[in-house]
């Protein structure tokens, strides 16, 4: 039985307003995390939960969304507060109406996305590691956008994926894969840009007609890789690619770098969701090694 009281207590804390939790309700809508409605019939609160271990996760998702919302440019939900109790992790969020996104939202979205894109930082990574997913995300600075993706993605998510079992072909083609990094991104020097970092459309609704984004994974990297995610599963409107390209136009060769940044999140799929994007993975490194004659 999960102690409601002791977290309406910590929100009454936080915001100096007095909070009961008198209607409780399951909100079924995250596929890795439980979450729950609490409402004393005015004010309301979205809670996501875990097992207690898994506080730094929550913690690290916190402190990620306090960065993005600090630039003031992609909307994001600041974080109410965070913790533990006997039997959860949480983070308490404000509870929000969401409706899909309209082309206007997504006019919005690409320019507000662009600005994000444009805080900077003078090394890849970030000053903690989170998670992408529940898989832990490694953001060990580094000077050199290349070593960094090549160690702190693919590498470790091969990693993980030999500890689940995937050896064979996938690690012998990853291997390659990962020791063709620099060439693939050789002569591409990108600025180590703010990320969102798990940017695919069920993160990116609409609230009081304006886009708002949620769920982040955030670091400093190349811009592009936020891009390609869009990419991956679709839900992103021709609106949306205009407006970011009339704010920040993409370079050359982006057609072959999206899918190395999308690889990476196709090996994180592999290690969370098991076997149905093995041979995906597979495809994608063939595909890229082929474009540099490998």
């Amino acid at each position: 039985m999960i102690g409601w009281g002791a977290i309406a207590q910590q929100i009454s804390q936080v915001t100096g307003t007095p909070f009961v939790a008198r209607i409780v309700r399951e909100a079924h809508i995250s596929a890795l995390n439980h979450t729950t409605v609490l409402s004393d019939g005015a004010e309301s609160y979205f809670v996501k939960h875990n097992d207690p271990g898994l506080i730094e996760m929550f913690r690290a998702e916190a402190l990620g969304l306090h960065e993005i919302a600090n630039t003031l440019t992609v909307r994001v939900a600041r974080p109410v507060c965070w913790g533990t109790t006997e039997e959860i992790s949480y983070l308490v969020l404000p509870y929000l109406e969401l409706s899909a996104r309209t082309q206007s939202d997504d006019i919005e979205l690409g320019h507000t996305l662009a600005a994000l894109h444009a805080r900077h930082s003078p090394y890849f990574g970030w000053y903690r590691d989170n998670t992408i997913g529940t898989t832990s995300q490694v953001n060990t600075p580094h000077a050199d956008w290349a070593a960094f993706f090549r160690d702190r993605r693919i590498l470790f998510q091969l990693d993980l994926a030999c500890k689940n079992g995937y050896d064979g072909a996938l690690q012998e083609l990853g291997h390659r894969l990962a020791e063709a990094v620099p060439v693939l991104l050789k002569g591409h020097k990108p600025t180590a840009s703010l990320l969102h970092g798990d940017l695919w459309s069920g993160n990116c609704l609409a609230h009081n007609e304006r886009p708002i984004v949620f769920d982040p994974a955030v670091y400093y990297g190349d811009r592009e890789a936020d891009l390609a995610m869009t990419e991956l599963f679709g839900g992103f409107s021709a609106a949306f690619y205009a407006a970011y390209e009339e704010a920040a136009p993409l370079g050359s060769g982006y057609r072959v770098r999206k899918t190395l940044y999308n690889l990476y999140h196709i090996l994180n799929h592999l290690n969370l969701a098991g076997r149905g994007y093995l041979g995906q993975a597979q495809r994608m490194m063939t595909q890229l090694l082929a474009e540099i004659g490998h």
